[in-house]
């Protein structure tokens, strides 16, 4: 099995590269890229459809033929929610930084008839989940109930210092709904201050999976199946933006049993 915890390459350009061949997996993509004014970013979408997340700054884009102007206005992770853009397969775009601009190339396998949109903050509410040191903040961009995608999930979410998150630990690698969905995830980390660090472990039941990681500003991992949960250090926010891909559009996840006694 691939190195689920990726490093990044650099401070400009692309810096973070994960595709299901490197992953060792099916459907998930991920690329992080970081542009000074006037540079731009063009591909094609081919089969499959993307999800471009502005992690700060400004930049002026088009996709499938249609101009969306200058988005993004946040210039830090931490400074609320996002500006998104979605493009179907068989689509070309491009982005053209305005400012210094950090954006997050999220894919995963396309289909249907899905038209480009952009996705603006507040088109989801900001929604706070947990209690006590178990407290994180969600930005969902591309939930399940939107019905705008053939395969991507995307979400946002700002972990405050000292608390876990992802957690009680839960999985989704089964495709075996109602009960539990199969679904890979990528998730980008950043930290505030940038120098801090936090954990996280991915393992399965069996332990045939058991990876405890310390994740660092710009850290990509991956998990490819079983139980991920996260925690940051004291005095030092983490971010993390998730995409998530599998055969069926749903996030349907099964909690780990010794810890379910903490949703009581």
């Amino acid at each position: 099995m691939p190195n689920l915890l990726v490093k990044p390459e650099g401070t400009h350009g692309r810096v973070s590269h994960v595709t299901p061949e490197s992953a060792g997996w099916t459907y998930v993509g991920f690329d992080m890229h970081r542009m000074k004014p006037g540079e731009i970013l063009a591909a094609e979408t081919g089969s499959r459809e993307v999800c471009l997340v502005w992690i700060s700054g400004k930049g002026k884009a088009t996709a499938a033929g249609q101009d969306f102007g200058v988005l993004g206005e946040r210039m830090s992770p931490f400074e609320g929610a996002p500006h998104a853009l979605y493009i179907p397969a068989d689509s070309n775009w491009s982005v053209t930084a305005e400012t210094d601009l950090e954006i997050a190339v999220c894919s995963a396998p396309g289909g249907g008839d899905y038209q480009a949109k952009a996705i603006p903050p507040g088109t989801h509410p900001k929604l706070s989940r947990g209690k006590g040191s178990n407290v994180r903040h969600v930005h969902n961009i591309m939930p399940e109930n939107d019905n705008s995608a053939h395969s991507l999930l995307v979400v946002e979410v700002i972990t405050p210092s000292g608390n876990t998150s992802s957690y009680p630990s839960h999985k989704h690698d089964q495709d075996d709904l109602p009960n539990e969905s199969f679904l890979e995830e990528t998730y980008y980390h950043r930290l505030n201050p940038p120098q801090g660090f936090a954990f996280q472990r991915v393992y399965t039941d069996d332990r045939s999976l058991d990876e405890a990681m310390a994740v660092e500003n710009g850290d990509v991992t991956l998990v490819p199946k079983g139980y991920h949960p996260c925690a940051t250090i004291h005095g030092y926010d983490l971010y993390y933006l998730n995409v998530m891909a599998g055969p069926k559009r749903v996030w349907k996840f099964h909690n780990a049993k010794e810890h379910e006694w903490l949703l009581v």
